[in-house]
Parts: structure tokens; C-alpha cells; sequence
């Protein structure tokens, strides 16, 4: 895993980029800019810029944040979460450790099942020509 100090990272991000990615905070819903975000390409990593997920598998799920049935295969890890008095599944980038949002299992009606529900700011969009 890319391993970098607060320092580097907080030069490299944004102020909002920063409190998501380092600190775990979230973004407000519906503000981020890539959640209506419908071109083809994928969806990179905004503090290592590492692969995570392709177009093809956003979806909207009407959370407030873009929405993800499946992940690029090794692009991000899982690990559980039990703050704000629930328990949850934090997704992170695998490449940096980034936090990018969480995993839920409400979408019956795509392939997986699964809801990644991505920080839009955590994300960085690249659209395939």
C-alpha cells in the first residue's frame, strides 16, 4: 500500500478531499459533482488516482452519493464499521488506503446486490473516447 504522511497528503487534496479520503468524514448528499455523472469511463481514485470502478457498473440508487454495483477485481478493501452507533462496511482504496464511502446489500435489482455508496470528492472521473 502506498504509504504517505498527513502532510503530503494534505498538500496533494483538497480541504474537502482531505476530510473525506484521510479523515473519513462524509460529503453531503446529492452535492457531490460526479453523481449524475453518465458518460462511459472509469471512476479513479482522486488522491492516488488508482482504478476503482467502471461506468458500466454505476447505477443510481438515489442515496445522495454515486452508486456502484461491483468494483474493478483488487481495487478497493472492506472493513467493518461500528461508529455512529450502527454497524456498517467501510470501503477503502486499496492502493492508498483512502476512505471512499461504504458497501451495503440493498440492490436487489442489480447483478451483485451490492450498494458501494462512494463520496463523490473521493472519486476522480475518466472518460473513455
Amino acid at each position: 500500500m502506498l504509504q504517505k504522511s498527513n502532510d503530503y497528503w494534505r498538500k496533494k487534496l483538497t480541504p474537502e478531499q482531505y476530510a473525506v479520503l484521510r479523515e473519513k468524514k462524509t460529503e453531503m448528499p446529492y452535492t457531490g459533482a460526479l453523481l449524475y455523472e453518465a458518460r462511459r469511463g472509469t471512476f479513479t481514485c482522486a488522491a492516488c488516482g488508482a482504478e476503482l470502478f467502471d461506468a458500466t457498473t454505476k447505477f443510481d440508487s438515489h442515496c445522495g452519493w454515486p452508486s456502484f454495483y461491483d468494483a474493478k477485481k483488487g481495487a478497493v478493501d472492506f472493513h467493518p464499521d461500528n461508529s455512529l452507533g450502527m454497524v456498517r462496511t467501510e470501503v477503502t482504496c486499496h492502493n492508498c488506503g483512502g476512505h471512499l464511502g461504504h458497501i451495503f446489500p440493498d440492490a436487489p435489482e442489480q447483478p451483485t446486490g451490492q450498494n458501494y455508496c462512494i463520496n463523490s470528492v473521493a472519486l476522480q472521473f475518466k472518460e473513455k473516447k
